[in-house]
Order: C-alpha cells, then sequence, then structure tokens
C-alpha cells in the first residue's frame, strides 16, 4: 500500500494510513455493517428473534409490536401501529442513508398483496 498522491510527508514516505472504518470493498465491510446496525437497533430496545439474526422485534406493554427484516441493506418493517413504523423509520434516516420506497409490494422475489376490506 502507498500514501495517496498528495499526501506524502517528506520524510515519511514509507508510512501508510490506518483505517478507522471498513471500506465498502473489503471483505469485512458487510460484518462492520451488520455490527453497526445491530447496536443501533439493541440501542432502540428491539432483540433479535433466535431462529434468524436478521429479524428484529419490539413488544411495548400496550400490545404493540413492530417487527423489521434486514436482508443485506434492504428492510421491510410491519408493526401493529404506524405511528411506532414512522418513529422508527426517521430514526432509521437520521443514522443511516436511506430511501423509503413505501408500502412493500415485492421482497426476495415474493410479491406482497394486502386486501385491506378484509385486513389481510
Amino acid at each position: 500500500m502507498q500514501q495517496p498522491e498528495g499526501y506524502e510527508v517528506k520524510g515519511k514516505e514509507k508510512l501508510v494510513g490506518r483505517l478507522k472504518k471498513s471500506l465498502y470493498v473489503l471483505k469485512q465491510a458487510p460484518r462492520q455493517w451488520y455490527l453497526k446496525f445491530d447496536k443501533f437497533m439493541s440501542e432502540q430496545g428491539y432483540t433479535i428473534c433466535h431462529c434468524d439474526h436478521c429479524v428484529y422485534l419490539k413488544k411495548k406493554n400496550d400490545g404493540n409490536y413492530i417487527i423489521l427484516l434486514l436482508y443485506v441493506d434492504d428492510m421491510l418493517v410491519a408493526g401493529s401501529n404506524m405511528q411506532e413504523i414512522n418513529v422508527l423509520k426517521i430514526k432509521l434516516a437520521n443514522s443511516f442513508a436511506m430511501k423509503d420506497l413505501g408500502a412493500a409490494k415485492q421482497i426476495l422475489g415474493m410479491r406482497i398483496t394486502r386486501d385491506r376490506k378484509n385486513k389481510n
């Protein structure tokens, strides 16, 4: 590894910089992303599902719940209270660069349909 052009210091040409965070293309980057996301979710009071470590759950005392499914860097959020979901989405947007695609129509190759009349 060489110092980037324009950053060389005379007498220290053989030194290299130390990375403080993983670069996107490094093989450690996905793990670092997951650890950062997991820490964020834990701080928000979510627990990991024992069967799948990419499913986060939060149950409130009033019976409301939120489920967040994580697949690489895609998320699907479901819950019993839309206001709680919106609070989570705001917190996620403040901590991570993200885009809200609205109501889910498809995930992992599965099409999602809703029957609002029958609440399905």
